[in-house]
């Protein structure tokens, strides 16, 4: 609220293009989720591994479109969800982070996905207090410098931290597949 009115509404339209993504790739990471817990109840590696390639390439040419969608018809998806001139021209300012969100996101929700799968949930509450530190770092950094786009790129940091973090931790995830076999 400190930026004011018009950029909270302009936020709260956004957060609809992240719902968007979000419900697509839950797809994606529900699938995961059945497969590398069928993988891994069977003691298969490859199974895991396959299951992980398959619904992460699946996963990752739906975020391209999704960003292709938002980069072309960004500003009429706005338009539909606002008839506030002030909301429009505020959103469309903020709409590249929008265009940038699913694929800086993708990792993040695929690997959940493939972590729950794997009931992995140690792994993931660390994963997640640690990405949560660099994103307020980020945040603190970010949101004096660069007011509202910190906000936004804060968050997509916060993706990208936690795709990266639980990538680091997924060979683990393959070693205790093969081990268990």
């Amino acid at each position: 609220a400190k930026y004011g009115e018009v950029a909270l509404a302009a936020n709260q339209v956004l957060l609809q293009f992240l719902m968007i993504t979000a419900y697509a790739m839950d797809g994606f990471a529900f699938g995961a989720e059945s497969l590398v817990g069928q993988a891994l109840g069977a003691r298969d590696r490859g199974r895991l591994r396959q299951a992980a390639v398959m619904t992460s390439i699946w996963g990752l040419v739906t975020v391209f479109v999704l960003a292709g969608v938002f980069l072309l018809w960004g500003g009429w998806i706005i338009d539909v969800m606002t008839t506030a001139e002030d909301v429009r021209v505020a959103a469309r300012s903020y709409l590249g982070w929008m265009v940038a969100a699913p694929v800086l996101g993708w990792a993040a929700w695929m690997l959940d996905g493939i972590f729950i799968g794997a009931t992995a949930t140690r792994d993931m509450r660390n994963m997640m207090i640690l990405s949560a530190l660099i994103y307020l770092g980020a945040l603190f950094a970010l949101l004096p410098l660069l007011g509202n786009h910190g906000l936004w790129a804060a968050l997509l940091v916060s993706f990208v931290a936690r795709g990266i973090t639980l990538g680091l931790r997924y060979p683990a995830l393959e070693a205790e597949a093969e081990a268990a076999g």
